[in-house]
C-alpha cells in the first residue's frame, strides 16, 4: 500500500494536472510550472555547469564520483515540454546516491522539432561525451517517461551506428509504444494521477507529426533489442503506461537481455522525482544505486 505522503500527493496531482487538458496548454506554460517547483541550489557536495553549445544540457557534479562514473540522463515530458531543471531533485540525487557525475540533456522537442530530432541530440550527446574521452564501460542511461523511451532509441542508435556500449540503463515509467496500445491505457485510466487517455494520444501525435508510431526509435517497444546491456525498470500497476514497462520488460527477456522490472503499488508516474518528499522515492533511488553501481563494478572487473 502506498504511504499517506504518497496517497496526499495523488490527490494534488489529479488536482494540478489530470484535470487539466495538458495535450491543448502551451508547452512552455508547462516547462515554466515544473520548473518553478524544481530545487534552485544543488545540495552540498553537488555543484552545476550549464552547457550551452551543439550539445545543450546541465552537468550536476558530485564531489563523491568515483572512477569517471557518469549517468546520462534524459528528461521526460511527452517530448514536448521540460528541461534539465524540472528533474534537478531526481539528478542531483543520482549524482549522490550513484557516485557519479551526471550530464542531463536539453534535447529539442515538438511541435517545433518533432520526431527524430530528440533521438539525433541524444545521440549527438553520446558521441560528444566520447568525445571528451569519457569511457562509455562507464557510462549509464537514465531517463523517465518519454525520457525512458529516449534512453532505449538511443541504445538502439548506438549499437546500429557500432559504437561501444553504455554500462546500463535506468527507466523510470518508460514510455515505450507511441502507438498507444497497452491495456493498462485503458484499464487504469481512472487510477493514474495524472493522466488521461487523451493526454497520451495526443502527445503521441505532436511528437510523431505523422511519422509511424511503430517505428522503432519512436516507440523500442518494437525494436529487437539483442545485445543490450542490463536495464532496470520501475513502473507503478496504477499508473495509465503500466503496459508500456511490462511488454517492454517481457521483449527485453526474449531477447536475452539482462532485466530487472520493480512494480510499486498505486504510486505517480515517475514517483522517484518526489524524492525529499516521498518515502517510496528514496528506495527507488537506492535500488537504482545498487543497479548503476553493478553495471560501473562490471567495467573494473572487465
Amino acid at each position: 500500500m502506498p504511504s499517506v505522503k504518497a496517497r496526499i500527493l495523488n490527490l494534488y496531482l489529479n488536482w494540478a494536472m489530470k484535470r487539466h487538458p495538458l495535450h491543448l496548454m502551451e508547452p512552455e506554460k508547462l516547462t515554466a510550472g515544473a520548473e518553478a517547483a524544481a530545487p534552485k541550489k544543488p545540495p552540498a557536495g553537488v555543484s552545476i555547469e550549464k552547457i550551452d553549445g551543439d550539445v545543450s544540457g546541465e552537468w550536476h557534479r558530485s564531489e563523491n564520483a568515483e572512477n569517471g562514473n557518469l549517468i546520462l540522463y534524459l528528461h521526460g515530458g511527452g517530448y514536448y515540454f521540460g528541461s534539465p531543471k524540472t528533474y534537478r531533485a531526481l539528478t542531483f540525487a543520482l549524482a549522490q546516491e550513484c557516485k557519479a557525475d551526471v550530464f542531463s540533456l536539453h534535447y529539442r522537442m515538438a511541435p517545433k522539432h518533432p520526431f527524430p530530432a530528440a533521438v539525433d541530440d541524444a545521440f549527438a550527446a553520446y558521441l560528444w561525451l566520447l568525445d571528451q574521452g569519457h569511457d562509455a564501460g562507464r557510462i549509464v542511461l537514465a531517463g523517465d517517461s518519454a525520457g525512458g523511451g529516449l534512453g532505449l532509441a538511443l541504445m538502439l542508435s548506438i549499437r546500429d551506428h557500432g559504437l561501444p556500449k553504455p554500462a546500463g540503463a535506468i527507466l523510470y515509467s518508460p514510455w515505450t509504444d507511441l502507438a498507444v496500445t497497452g491495456a493498462s491505457i485503458s484499464s487504469n485510466e481512472k487510477s493514474d494521477a495524472m493522466f488521461r487517455r487523451i493526454h497520451i494520444e495526443e502527445g503521441a501525435k505532436k511528437y510523431l507529426a505523422g511519422a509511424d508510431p511503430t517505428a522503432p526509435l519512436a516507440s523500442p517497444l518494437y525494436a529487437d533489442f539483442k545485445d543490450q546491456p542490463p536495464i532496470l525498470i520501475f513502473t507503478s500497476d496504477s499508473e495509465i503506461l503500466f503496459s508500456d514497462s511490462t511488454r517492454l520488460h517481457d521483449r527485453l527477456k526474449d531477447d536475452g537481455v539482462s532485466t530487472e522490472l520493480i512494480i510499486e503499488e498505486g504510486l505517480a508516474h515517475i514517483w522517484p522525482a518526489f524524492i525529499g518528499r516521498l518515502p517510496e522515492a528514496a528506495v527507488s533511488l537506492s535500488q537504482s544505486a545498487d543497479f548503476a553501481r553493478k553495471c560501473f563494478s562490471a567495467k573494473v572487473e572487465r
